[in-house]
């Protein structure tokens, strides 16, 4: 599969995070599409890699998403985990923005996996 339309450009405020459900290869993936303090887009994945729980209910503060549950925070661009207890990162996908739709390939080589 390729890219697909995961929101519009408008639906991810400055500083927030969005929750979205994608069909990809391996069934169905969740995905924070986040807009960081810069207003850079990021597509991670919504389930933090210790706790479980949804990573776009939590705060957005650069750069870095912190999980609500226990606090881990995660790097946007690498997915990778800034502060404990999280020590696994979490897969970040390509996004792309065409026009007023926010594209993602949960699909595309390189992403870490998800254990």
């Amino acid at each position: 599969m390729s890219a697909q339309r995961a929101c519009g450009l408008a639906d991810v405020p400055v500083g927030s995070a969005l929750r979205v459900e994608l069909v990809g290869a391996k069934g169905l993936v969740e995905v924070a599409v986040v807009r960081d303090d810069g207003g850079e887009l990021h597509a991670i994945s919504d389930i933090c890699s210790h706790g479980q729980v949804s990573l776009s209910d939590g705060e957005v503060e650069g750069s870095t998403i912190e999980c609500w549950l226990h606090g881990s925070r995660f790097d946007l661009r690498t997915g990778e985990p800034l502060s404990p207890p999280a020590v696994r990162p979490v897969p970040v996908y390509p996004l792309t923005v065409d026009g007023e739709s926010v594209f993602v390939d949960i699909d595309a080589n390189g992403s870490p996996e998800e254990s």
